[in-house]
């Protein structure tokens, strides 16, 4: 997979570096998910649900620039296509 490919499989945050990588339980990056998503080998928020996911990402989409029913619409398309949220 191309560096700049790579999206967070909680929240469909591009990870293009390093640094914005989880962490296992050993410390190890997780090349999955995102700092903000999973540290130390878990889910920050394991109690999220896909709704409050969602929920949480359309304002951080709608200040980045993109209109709100798009980016809601691009949420309620992708995150249901991500590791963590699949049935």
């Amino acid at each position: 997979m191309k560096m700049d490919a790579r999206i967070c499989q909680s929240c469909a945050m591009p990870m293009p570096t390093d640094d914005l990588l989880g962490t296992e339980k050993d410390g190890a990056p997780s090349h999955a998910y995102c700092k903000y998503c999973y540290a130390d080998g878990a889910f920050v928020n394991p109690e999220c649900t896909v709704q409050q996911m969602e929920d949480f990402c359309v304002p951080i989409m709608v200040k980045e620039g993109m209109p709100e029913a798009q980016a809601r619409a691009i949420m309620q398309q992708t995150l249901p296509m991500l590791d963590r949220w699949k049935a």
